[in-house]
């Protein structure tokens, strides 16, 4: 295994020290034994996941013989709902598991375990290589759409943001499918059960009591948060953004605050797959979990007029054998919104004519899979930062560069106390209505906006500054210190489709999230991109952002463009902020549903879909926190069934 990209620069100033210094003060036993430590982070393995898959299955052609491996329930995807429906399913010894990733252990990664260096992830093969399709409303760009091949899926390489929307969000699902154990009354049981909230002694006033104390999920404080980020707090505050101490509380998630995260104590992240598969989960006798097994598509069997899902095929390459594994209760696809989807369309479950395009028989004509599509759109802004005290350092380009990543990294890995390492870059938020006449006077605004939300004590922008600004998803960085602030649509009209480009389960799909399709999306971003230029400019944040610094790919001018130029740079600008949702959506089958309220696929037995998939709408929030507590109560359910049919 190679090294990181960002191990390579520090591993390359330890040489000029050594050649500059010809001295062992950095380079001490001391500072081998730190470089040893730091390496056996980066190369340490979990060696309780299977990856010959023999052991997990039998070859295709065994798949009528009596010798086929069979498991109760087969999950497909073990990404931030499969880990947590494996680990809850498994807690009942007498239901046999098994959970097919297509990737690797997430927490083998340094890159994923520290919370500074996701963004390293995106361009390498842990993360699907996926383009979108040219967006008319955005200037016809294709766009990077990372999503993650690791066990944790993407709560691995995601900005461990620990918001998860509105209670409102939850009553309108229960509604809009006819069932109230989706409502927040019922289903808030659900977020408590996967939290485990570590309280921190600068949040006394954090409410305990709406929080969960035993989950596996560990969330808090424990990110390293900038003055910049404190600032930008204030500055809401005093643009008229009500402060509040918690987004998961008992009032409004209306307000600006500092982000709760998923990191624990040991400001590492805390992934699905860390917080679910535990060496003690892992123990267990009745779970499998199988990594680098790329499910190439569900078997179905017909009987008596009924068409039953009776397990799966999987691989690990595609020139390599396929094996199958057989479930007598349940396949249950948790692979994510771009991939449930192709799944279901690879084994015959989608739009009739689409499969046939494609030449893949009709197991069951389902329109819906694939369709409603819909993202979080972003749009950056870019700052010069006046203190020049971002860690633009964390791609050196000098020396000097070189001499502070190396004190991150003894900061992290060997004094354990955090420092820049420990930013997960989303530090503070501001969650805020677009037609709030305090924020936007109608004299100034006067156009009337559509609600878009689910209730009127829902947002649907969301506002949140990083202590860097950077482009193409991290993978540039500005040549000057920066700071950013961003705007995303946490209600967006527009929505798209994921379609198969081929019949080949390695090749990935199209992807049309159809950004800005709506006006009125553009309407709303214009007025967050609006107020994130005030929020500049106003006091404690202005005096850290250098107004005097006008060169044009920086935005202290950008207040004065007219409207119409900033539309342009809206459309120039909108990306993905790694929310996609609702492809196999929880919705009656009359209005294109795809699973019933009870996440069935409907039309086949014993076939369910469990993740950000099934949402009937996208949450004005954080999604991963919806992901746990969706498959938290899925695992209810079919442990109850299990035991019923006993």
């Amino acid at each position: 295994m190679a090294l990181p990209d960002i191990a390579i620069p520090v591993l390359v100033f330890i040489q000029k020290v050594k050649l500059a210094l010809r001295s062992k003060l950095l380079l001490g036993s001391g500072g081998v034994v730190a470089l040893t430590l730091i390496l056996r982070y980066l190369f340490s393995k979990n060696t309780k996941y299977i990856s010959d898959l023999s052991k997990v299955g039998r070859l295709s052609y065994s798949t009528t013989q009596n010798d086929s491996e069979e498991y109760d329930i087969i999950i497909v995807g073990g990404g931030t709902a499969g880990c947590a429906l494996a680990s809850r399913l498994s807690e009942d010894p007498t239901i046999k598991v098994l959970v097919l990733e297509a990737g690797e252990s997430g927490t083998a990664l340094m890159l994923s375990r520290t919370p500074s260096m996701f963004g390293r992830l995106f361009q390498s093969n842990h993360v699907l290589n996926i383009r979108t399709e040219p967006q008319a409303g955005a200037k016809g760009r294709t766009q990077f759409w990372p999503r993650a091949k690791l066990l944790g899926g993407c709560s691995s390489i995601n900005a461990q943001m620990a918001q998860y929307g509105s209670p409102e969000d939850f009553d309108e699902w229960a509604k809009f499918i006819g069932d109230d154990t989706w409502s927040w009354k019922n289903i808030a049981q659900y977020f408590k059960k996967f939290e485990r909230f570590q309280p921190h002694p600068e949040y006394p006033q954090v409410d305990a009591s709406v929080r969960g104390s035993s989950g596996p999920v560990r969330v808090g404080y424990y990110n390293t948060i900038t003055d910049t980020s404190r600032a930008f707090i204030r500055a809401c505050v005093n643009v008229g953004i009500p402060f509040t101490h918690d987004f998961h509380g008992t009032s409004s998630t209306i307000g600006v605050s500092r982000v709760m995260t998923y990191i624990d104590s040991k400001r590492q992240r805390v992934s699905s797959e860390s917080a679910y598969l535990t060496n003690d989960v892992l123990s267990r006798k009745n779970l499998r979990v199988a990594v680098n097994a790329q499910v190439t598509r569900i078997l179905f069997k017909k009987a008596n007029g009924e068409t039953r899902a009776m397990g799966v095929e999987f691989a690990n390459n595609q020139g390599g054998p396929r094996y199958c594994a057989l479930a007598r209760k349940e396949v249950v696809i948790s692979a994510g919104a771009v991939q449930s989807p192709q799944v279901l369309m690879l084994s015959g479950v989608g739009p009739a004519e689409h499969l046939k395009e494609h030449g893949i028989s009709v197991v069951h004509d389902l329109p819906g899979v694939g369709a409603h599509l819909v993202d979080h759109p972003v749009i950056d802004l870019h700052f010069k930062d006046k203190l020049d005290h971002s860690a633009k350092y964390f791609k050196p380009a000098s020396f000097l560069d070189g001499l502070k990543l190396f004190s991150a990294f003894f900061q992290y890995f060997v004094l354990g106390s955090g420092g820049p390492l420990a930013t997960n870059f989303g530090e503070s938020a501001a969650f805020i209505r677009s037609d709030d006449p305090v924020l936007f006077p109608p004299d100034e605004y006067p156009e009337v906006v559509l609600d878009s939300t689910s209730g009127p004590n829902s947002p649907d922008l969301e506002l949140f500054s990083t202590p860097m600004a950077y482009k193409e998803h991290g993978a540039t960085f500005f040549d000057v210190h920066t700071y950013a602030l961003h705007v995303y649509l946490l209600r967006p009209k527009s929505t798209g489709s994921i379609l198969l480009k081929s019949p080949n389960p390695w090749d990935v799909p199209r992807v049309n999230p159809n950004y800005l399709e709506s006006s009125e999306d553009i309407t709303k971003l214009l007025r967050g991109v609006r107020l994130l230029l005030k929020i500049s400019q106003t006091e404690p944040l202005a005096p850290f952002l250098d107004n005097e610094f006008t060169r044009e790919d920086l935005d202290h001018e950008t207040h004065q463009k007219s409207d119409a130029e900033m539309v342009e740079l809206i459309k120039e600008r909108v990306e993905t902020v790694y929310h996609p949702a609702s492809t196999c959506r929880m919705a009656p089958f009359g209005e294109n549903g795809v699973v019933d309220s009870q996440l069935r696929v409907y039309g086949i037995r014993g076939l369910r879909v469990c993740d950000a998939s099934v949402f009937p709408w996208i949450v004005s929030g954080h999604t991963a926190g919806a992901c746990y507590a969706t498959a938290e109560k899925l695992a209810d359910l079919l442990k109850t069934e299990h035991n019923l049919a006993q």
